[in-house]
């Protein structure tokens, strides 16, 4: 788990302090917007909980938040109101179908857009509070590579990249690889593939980035960048009618072929990256 910041006072320098999750922290990020990464989030959570674990998806995209609009919720409390200190962080949270929880931001807050002292400091102060009573934390990022994004996504264990087979999402898919390494020295990313035309679209992906990364960002033979291949996603009607229709597709078309595929990925995710539960 990464270390956080803690503040101290005006001539005190910070306290690092680790974050000992019960679980995991995960963030799932993109390059770029519109290539399913909320989507993602949801399903994958509500995926997890299936398999018995608590679950909490907190939206970080502190801008430009839609994770209330995918989930059909209409929260009373936000994030935003936790940060002003207008709620209690338990007052926040709330149910959403599929059987998690969720801790939703209000879209549109400007003053959240860029990463200043406060934002910063409500941010960990919630961290903290938050990630010991979940056995997995996803942070639903924003896309790109803001001070904000980065920000969140330095908080998380883990990394997802999501992306599409698109020529633009794989080229913003390397930026923000290039940049999680140089910037945050991680050497192990998780890359899930939505809307992938054939079975083995996303391996191939994978496998052809990790080259790129190989020639021109791994610097140290002995720190090799890892590039791990978690699914793919394939395109599906399903995912558009679900969508449109603000329902949960591991909910509305359980046996569809990407809800199959979602089940498949946190399967996976579960048995590579989740800290195991003692026996009883």
């Amino acid at each position: 788990m990464a270390d956080v910041l803690t503040p101290g006072g005006a001539d005190e320098p910070k306290e690092l302090v680790p974050l000992k999750p019960l679980g995991k922290v995960m963030a799932i990020t993109s390059g770029k917007g519109g290539v399913g990464k909320t989507f993602v989030s949801a399903n994958l959570a509500a995926a997890l909980a299936k398999r018995g674990h608590r679950v909490l998806v907190l939206d970080a995209d502190l801008g430009l938040a839609n994770l209330d609009v995918v989930l059909n919720l209409y929260p009373k409390i936000t994030l935003h109101d936790v940060f002003t200190g207008k709620a209690k962080i338990e007052e926040a949270i709330i149910k959403a179908p599929g059987g998690f929880s969720v801790l939703l931001a209000g879209s549109g807050m400007v003053e959240y857009s860029r990463l200043t002292t406060e934002v910063r400091d409500d941010f960990l102060r919630i961290m903290s509070g938050l990630v010991p009573h979940y056995d997995i934390v996803l942070l639903d990022t924003g896309a790109g590579i803001s001070d904000v994004v980065l920000f969140a996504v330095s908080l998380a264990s883990e990394v997802i990249v999501v992306a599409t087979p698109e020529p633009t999402s794989l080229t913003d898919a390397y930026a923000t690889i290039k940049v999680l390494v140089g910037q945050q020295k991680r050497s192990t990313i998780r890359m899930v593939v939505n809307q992938a035309a054939r079975m083995g679209d996303g391996r191939a992906i994978t496998t052809q980035l990790q080259q790129v990364l190989d020639r021109f960002v791994s610097t140290d033979p002995a720190k090799p960048i890892r590039l791990i291949h978690m699914g793919d996603i394939p395109a599906d009607q399903s995912v558009r009618q679900a969508i449109m229709r603000r329902q949960l597709m591991m909910q509305s078309t359980p046996g569809c072929p990407a809800a199959m595929a979602i089940a498949q990925l946190a399967m996976r995710f579960e048995e590579t990256v989740m800290v195991r539960k003692p026996a009883n």
